[in-house]
Order: C-alpha cells, then structure tokens, then sequence
C-alpha cells in the first residue's frame, strides 16, 4: 500500500478504538510502522497530496509531523526553494531556528536590516556590543535567498548556457561524474595587444606609487578603470558549441558572496542497443582492431595480459626517466598539485598518483569570514588561479615553461593546503598533531598575528570559570577577582580587554613549547604547580 493509504486505513482503526498492535497485525506490519503512518495526521492534506502525486519525497514529508500547524506547513514548504526543499531544511524552519547575523546566508541578502525591511523578526543579545542578531523567522530567510539567487540564475541564463542549477551546497563528491568545457582566449588585434602592455604598466605605477602612499583622490578611480579596461580586453569565453552542452552551477561561498561554477557537464545516460541487448564483448578479451573494408582484411588485436605487460614495461621507463631528470619530476608534481587545488575534478589529467585531501576548514570555524589566515589563503588561491591556464590540458606545458623559483612557489601553495593539524572530538590524528608543532617551529608561525583572544572569537565560547582562569592565567589572580559576581557577556567583554596585549593564547594553539606563568601573590600560591601543569599541557 502506498504510505497514505496506509495513514488513511490505520486512522480508521485508530479512530474506532484499536490499539497499535491489533492494527499491526491487521495489516501484517511492525507497530514502528503503525505508529509512523498515523503520525502523518499532523501534515497538511495538502501536503499529502503533493505526496500521493509524487511532488515530494517520503523524508521532505515526514519532516512536516514535527508542527501540528498546516498552515505553517504550506508556508514554509512554498517559501523554501526547490533546490532546498530537503528534509533537513524543512526541519530547521519548522523549528524556528534562529539564523545568526554572520551566516552566509544573511550576508547574501544584505544582512538583517534586509532581512527586517521584509518584515522579518530579529532577536538581539543585550551584551552582544557589536549589534549583531538572529534572524528568527528562517523560511523567509530562505526565500529572500531563493529569489536572489534566481535572480543572479536569470542572469547567467542570458549568456546562452544549456541548463543553470541553483544548490545549496556544492557536493563536490557527487559531482564526480561531471565533465568540463573550458574558455578560450580571444584573438586580439595588434592594437589591442599594444594597449594592453599600456595599460598594464600604468597599473604596476600606480601600484607602485600607492604603495609608496602617494596619489590622490582619483588614483585609486584610476586603476579601477584600467582594470575594468584589462579585463575587457584580455578575457576568455566559451565556444558556442560548448555553450549549447554545458551549464552553470551557482552555490554561496563560506562568506556569502555567490559562486558561479561554470562549464559543467552533466553525465550522458549510457547508449540503449537498438534491439535491446547489451554489446557483446570481445571473445579474446583483446581490444577490437581497425575496422578494415573487405572480407580477408587482418585485424591486430591484444589480449589486455599482453596490454598491461606492454604498458607496465613503459611505465618502469618512464619511472627512471623521471627519476634522472629532476626539472621535469618537480614541474610534474606541481602539475598534479595544481590540478586538484586550483582546477577541482581535474586530477585525472596527470598520471602521477599523488593525492592531495584538504580538510574543509571554514566549515570548522564558527566565524570563518574574520579569519585573516583563511583571507590570505583565498588571495594566494585568486593570484595563481589568474596566472595558470583554464584547461588542464594546458597546464602542464605551462608548468614546464616555469622557472625553478616560480614552481617552487606553487608547491608551496598546494602542499600546505594539504596540511590537518586539526584536533577533533576522537583525536585521530595525534602523531600528525606532533609534526605539525615542528612544522610551526620550522616556518617560524607567530599565531598571535593571526588569532586574537575577543568575546566574540574565545570568552563567549568558554564557561565563566573558565574565562576566570584564562584571566589569572594572563594577569594574574587579583585581575580575576570579581568575575564569577559577573554576567557570563560582562565577563566575556571584561576578559577580552584584560587579556588584550599581553600576548596569552589559548591552550589549544599555544606553542608546546610555552609554559604560562601565573601571576599569583604569595599567599594564593597553593596549587599553582597544578596550574602550571595544566597550562603546559
């Protein structure tokens, strides 16, 4: 039976009185299943028949018995995009979760004042001193961003691609099967090319100048428009052949500006025979020759044993070539490096069988658009991004046309995107943990020029026990005094301006090396070997 027709049968019985179980032998099934089933009688009709004609999955439907309110229900369900009607998402706007100022989300549609000027209610933290909220009503949320986003579809759609997809997140995992067309360079005339060079060496003057900390007011006017002017001759676009086959995938980045990933593929069904029947394979295993007219053509064939014993001999060669010849070895594992952190899916374009994993870290982080490290990251990834061609077919002529220096800079680049010192709550990776405190020593990392202990990045996240201990630990004891009579936000804002220059970390990513010395008057001095201890730790 279809789930609601069994909801409508077991509500019958239900309403006469049956107990779960005289009905879950009734109908042959588990009481679980019963009891699922009529759970259903909190969604909409109107729901259910969405449903019934299959305009919505078993998950996005079970999602709604969370609220008894139908009307509710059809509203969140009209406002969430379709590209975000997961059962996830429905959840979390049944639930009213609040959606805090610095979510991308409400970064897209141009913060909170955005977000109240549709009427939306916010909620505020007295002792939040930066002014930042929450958004409460999250299903308005996300149709304000719904229709941005279809907005920025319609745009793209303009430029003649076959197909423009709007998701909620990128899962590069499933997008595997996907394959890429890439931009071409336009022809440029002669008198295009000579402006061009022009107008580039007006841009390093002027930087150069600014650097400097000259110019004027129009300077910076100036090399705006000489950028706009390089960009408009020195661009690349897309065939129209590829135009007419590929499409656009259009997501928000961690910061929420919107990410246009375009020249998609969309994987091709597999060919259907025409009577029906799969190909036969070939008998001998071997690879099929050249079709050749006439009856008593011979045809070469091999056997994949003889392919692969072929093929491994080649690649032992190919090995010691390599090995003896450590310009190209090195323009090589740049080559395979770059096509997995600046080309995505592009891996597949070097024979090297070297794999790069990087850990999401902005997914890790509560407030990833204030990192300054992150920031760095994303200027380093535009730079070379600009510089390396857009087809992987080309990348590794362009590898090989680079000075020793120049590819010793890109793999730097994209072996430290490779780098986990992450501690998580099972802590797998302890001895990684130990290389990466030597790797820190070696390239001389100063954390404090990137991490700043505030209420909102630290003392808001701890209890205030222990923000009265990281005080004591900074200044000392008597510094500490009065903050467990404090609020927990007063004693976050009263820690934050204590702490501020005296260098203190927290533990977690305070150099091994470094023991605390807390300041304590003389008769405090019981225990403080244990506090010491501790903050070795």
């Amino acid at each position: 039976m279809h789930p609601v027709d069994q909801y409508e049968a077991f509500r019958i019985m239900a309403d006469d009185g049956k107990p779960l179980a005289d009905i879950a032998a009734r109908y042959g099934t588990t009481e679980t299943t019963v009891r699922k089933r009529l759970a259903l009688a909190r969604v909409s009709p109107a729901l259910l028949e969405l449903y019934r004609n299959e305009e919505m999955t078993y998950d996005q439907l079970t999602a709604f018995t969370l609220s008894d309110d139908h009307r509710r229900q059809e509203e969140v369900w009209n406002a969430l995009p379709s590209w975000n009607r997961t059962g996830h998402a429905v959840r979390n706007a049944l639930r009213e979760e609040a959606i805090p100022a610095t979510d991308k989300r409400i970064r897209f549609i141009g913060g909170l004042d955005a977000y109240k000027a549709m009427g939306g209610d916010v909620r505020r933290d007295l002792f939040d001193e930066r002014s930042q909220g929450h958004a409460l009503d999250v299903a308005l949320v996300e149709k304000l961003v719904a229709e941005k986003m279809e907005a920025l579809a319609a745009i793209v759609r303009a430029d003649g691609w076959a197909w423009v997809e709007i998701k909620s997140e990128m899962d590069w995992h499933g997008m595997r099967g996907y394959g890429r067309v890439y931009p071409v360079e336009v022809e440029r005339s002669d008198a295009a090319t000579k402006e061009l060079e022009t107008l580039r060496q007006e841009q390093e003057d002027i930087e150069s100048l600014i650097e400097n900390d000259g110019g004027d007011e129009g300077t910076e006017a100036r090399l705006a428009e000489i950028a706009s002017r390089i960009d408009a001759i020195d661009r690349e676009v897309y065939a129209p052949a590829d135009l007419e086959r590929a499409g656009v995938l259009i997501t928000l980045d961690y910061t929420g500006e919107p990410a246009f990933h375009r020249g998609y593929l969309k994987p091709e069904p597999a060919p259907v025979p025409l009577n029906g029947k799969a190909e036969p394979d070939n008998q001998d295993g071997g690879e099929p020759g050249t079709v050749v007219d006439g009856p008593t053509a011979p045809v070469l064939t091999h056997s994949v044993t003889l392919v692969e014993d072929l093929t491994a001999q080649r690649t032992a060669a190919l090995r010691l070539e390599i090995a003896n010849n450590h310009r190209v070895a090195l323009a090589s594992v740049v080559h395979s490096l770059l096509l997995q952190t600046l080309l995505p899916h592009s891996r597949y374009h070097s024979c090297l069988d070297i794999v790069l994993t990087t850990k999401n870290l902005p997914a890790l982080m509560r407030a990833p658009e204030n990192n300054l490290a992150l920031a760095g990251i994303e200027e380093l990834r535009e730079r070379y991004g600009y510089e390396v061609p857009g087809n992987p077919a080309d990348m590794f002529e362009w590898c090989l046309d680079r000075r020793e220096d120049e590819l010793l800079a890109l793999l730097a680049y994209a072996a430290a995107q490779s780098i986990d010192a992450v501690k998580d709550k099972y802590d797998h990776r302890k001895h990684e943990r130990v290389h990466s405190e030597a790797l820190a020593v070696a390239a001389g990392l100063d954390i404090g020029a990137y991490f700043e202990p505030t209420a909102e990045s630290y003392f808001n996240h701890i209890t205030r026990d222990g923000i009265e201990a990281a005080v004591s630990e900074a200044k000392g004891t008597d510094a500490a005094r009065g903050i467990a009579r404090m609020k927990k936000g007063e004693a976050a804002a009263y820690a934050e301006a204590q702490v501020k220059g005296t260098g203190w970390l927290p533990s977690p990513i305070r150099p091994a090396s470094v023991v605390v010395q807390v300041n304590v008057p003389e008769a405090d001095a019981i225990g403080v070997d244990n506090v010491l201890c501790e903050a070795a730790e």
